[in-house]
């Protein structure tokens, strides 16, 4: 059983963060952190907290439940988004609210409000409209789409504030737990780019819950370029019509040419990818086709690989543009559109940032192996402007995120929520 356990926290966790995990070499805070976070974990307060969060395990399954059997698909996270609020309200924030894009913040003033730390978890779920998501049971197991990603994480949230209120726990900081739309997918982080926005309030640190289990700590957004290309001509009969430009002739070739200086440019520096994922286009195997179309993406750790990835695209795309268009016999040009569909930038908070080092020695706290990834989340935003922001674990074992068979159980799960509520309180400081 330990052994089953083990493989699948260890499965969960690298459906998270598969991207770039770190040296395997053991990851230690320096002392002042270890005695930091020791001498804050063992105050009575915070003792009473981490008692409070275990005391609220049947209701914290109940919220978990009912919030993963409320469809969330991408861009229509409302329904979900009112009932959160309703529990946040109900949870004791002193203020909850619904911004211009449909986050829910839920705002504890601190003592001083010198700073504002967010706690967040992500609303949405990538599946679509019509999908099942009422939660099935197999022993202690629990099934559905979303039943970790990141339902589990919004409850982690929930509890936290609960247990801080019910405590009467006060921060020096300001503290906002938010709610977030649009983390998924080509929901493109619209949540959190809202958020650090103009429109945005001041944010100094930045926590989100997702992914499974403890120890792993996303410090590192790997940012990632999406594209969706559309290349149209006049269309016409294979035969009759033959001397017009054919867009797919042209998508194959902007195809070839990224795909030949993609490989080169991959194979060294900091990791980079690129996936022509979706094509499509044509009417009949005997019509030249009017359009032609592709989704691409691409991903790196580094802003400037991506920046160089994203430059070696579009060259292809117009000389795949130009060639068709030279060799044409007859008719109108080919015409190109270029959709960005995603833009995600990538960022990283060193090991010695002093969040990372308080998860650090929180992870030790906790009997748990830390680990550093880069991965794309919610935290990317931060990331890329130099705040402190870590993304880490929901608690618990769990595995086949983002299908229909997505699974979690409450192994110890109340870890990742005592987990979170430390990190918090060691970010906006606990008012004496």
């Amino acid at each position: 059983m330990k052994k089953t356990i083990m493989l699948a926290l260890l499965v969960g966790v690298a459906c998270h963060f598969s991207w770039a995990q770190k040296s395997a070499s053991k990851l230690m805070a320096e002392k002042k952190y270890d005695l930091e976070i020791n001498t804050l974990a063992n105050k009575p307060i915070v003792k009473k907290a981490f008692q409070t969060i275990l005391d609220l395990e049947p209701e914290t399954r109940k919220e978990h439940l009912l919030l993963t059997e409320i469809p969330s698909p991408p861009f229509k996270e409302q329904v979900r988004a009112r009932k959160y609020a309703e529990l946040m309200k109900a949870a004791g924030a002193d203020s909850v609210w619904m911004d211009e894009v449909g986050n829910v913040l839920g705002k504890v003033k601190g003592k001083t409000g010198k700073k504002t730390v967010v706690l967040e978890a992500h609303l949405d779920t990538v599946f679509p409209e019509g999908t099942d998501v009422k939660v099935k049971f197999k022993g202690d197991t629990l099934y559905a789409p979303g039943i970790g990603d990141d339902t589990r994480g919004l409850t982690v949230v929930l509890a936290v504030l609960k247990a801080m209120k019910m405590n009467k726990i006060k921060t020096d900081g300001d503290v906002l737990f938010v709610g977030a739309v649009g983390e998924e997918g080509l929901g493109d982080l619209r949540g959190v780019k809202h958020l650090f926005s103009a429109k945005g309030p001041k944010i100094d640190s930045y926590l989100a819950v997702d992914g499974a289990g403890l120890g792993g700590i996303t410090n590192g957004g790997v940012g990632s370029v999406r594209y969706r290309v559309t290349f149209k001509g006049p269309g016409g009969h294979s035969y009759g019509a033959f001397g017009l430009v054919n867009p797919h002739h042209a998508l194959a070739k902007a195809i070839y040419y990224f795909t030949q200086q993609a490989d080169e440019f991959t194979k060294s520096g900091a990791k980079t990818t690129y996936s022509v994922s979706v094509i499509g286009g044509g009417t009949s195997v005997n019509a030249i086709p009017y359009e032609s179309w592709m989704e691409v993406d691409m991903r790196s750790e580094n802003q400037e690989k991506l920046a160089g990835i994203n430059q070696l695209f579009l060259a292809a795309v117009d000389k795949g543009l130009k060639e068709e268009n030279a060799i044409k016999r007859n008719g109108a040009d080919l015409t190109v559109n270029i959709n960005k569909v995603g833009d995600r930038p990538s960022g990283l908070n060193p090991e010695s940032n002093p969040l990372i080092q308080r998860m650090i020695a929180i992870t030790h706290f906790f009997k748990a192996e830390p680990s550093l990834h880069s991965s794309s989340t919610n935290a990317n935003i931060p990331f890329s402007k130099g705040i402190p922001a870590a993304t880490i674990g929901i608690g618990g074992v769990g595995g086949n995120g983002h299908s229909l068979h997505e699974w979690w159980l409450n192994d110890k799960g109340y870890l990742g929520i005592q987990q979170s509520l430390l990190i918090l309180l060691a970010e906006a400081g606990l008012a004496e």
